[in-house]
């Protein structure tokens, strides 16, 4: 979302109503961002219409929200000609269940299986048209022990969340969509709609930090960091984000 936060003109106003552990963060002082209170839904918000440039909804693994309450209101609070960057989780693949599994909850009420489910209901409460929708790969970071406080005995399964072990089970799991047309690393979807300006679409950006979620591309990462020959056909880098160690996949 970084670019869409860069594209926004000084003294613009941004919505930040991301689930916990998905918000924005940007380095700009020139903008303000107002960040939804923590368990404060999104449908629930007190804001006056027309206040806000941009809306950022970051819903991490959890699909489970009303969104087209959640639309109507983001509309009501944006301006004319503002934009809307939003991520989904898209339900039933394997980082889902793998999500639902070790956390122990149950699917969601209300599934997303497709960019259509979200589409046009956004489209049509909030009045933005879609102009952009891109593919998100899972980094399975949420496995990683870096990031976990209490380790639940299911992380046992996934070498109790080590980052190398991480890193060659997505490099598996791309691969095989690479290989076999399978869907094993995909996590859900990005949307922008409005005036949020989307990322070239024929990019592809499978290569998801173990360690920190951020994701580049195969030409980024060989022009910014120093990809390296590791063992014999696997190539590393470190993220240029955090510097989580991490196998390349060719896009």
């Amino acid at each position: 979302m970084d670019h869409v936060i860069a594209a926004l003109p000084p003294g613009s106003r941004v919505l930040d109503a991301s689930a916990p552990g998905t918000g924005l963060s940007s380095p700009r002082h020139d903008i303000e961002i107002v960040r939804l209170a923590p368990g404060k839904s999104v449908a629930a918000m007190r804001f006056e219409s027309e206040t806000f440039d941009l809306a950022v909804v970051g819903l991490g693994l959890d699909p489970a929200f009303d969104l087209e309450d959640a639309a109507r209101e983001i509309g009501r609070v944006l301006k004319t000609d503002g934009g809307l960057y939003l991520t989904v989780a898209e339900s039933g693949t394997l980082t889902d269940r793998i999500f639902r599994w070790l956390s122990g909850r149950a699917a969601p009420a209300k599934v997303f299986r497709s960019p259509g489910d979200v589409v046009v209901p956004v489209e049509r409460l909030t009045g933005l048209k879609c102009s952009g929708t891109r593919v998100l790969f899972s980094g399975l970071s949420f496995l990683n022990a870096r990031n976990i406080t209490h380790r639940p005995k299911r992380l046992l399964l996934f070498a109790n969340g080590n980052e190398r072990f991480l890193a060659f089970l997505t490099w598996m799991m791309r691969t095989s969509d690479l290989l076999f047309g399978t869907r094993a690393s995909h996590y859900g979807w990005e949307f922008y709609f409005g005036s949020a300006a989307p990322v070239d679409s024929a990019e592809w950006w499978s290569n998801v930090c173990v360690r920190c979620g951020a994701g580049h591309s195969e030409v980024f990462l060989r022009q910014r960091t120093g990809v390296r020959r590791t063992l014999h056909f696997w190539e590393s880098y470190r993220c240029p984000e955090c510097s989580g160690w991490n196998l390349l996949t060719r896009d």
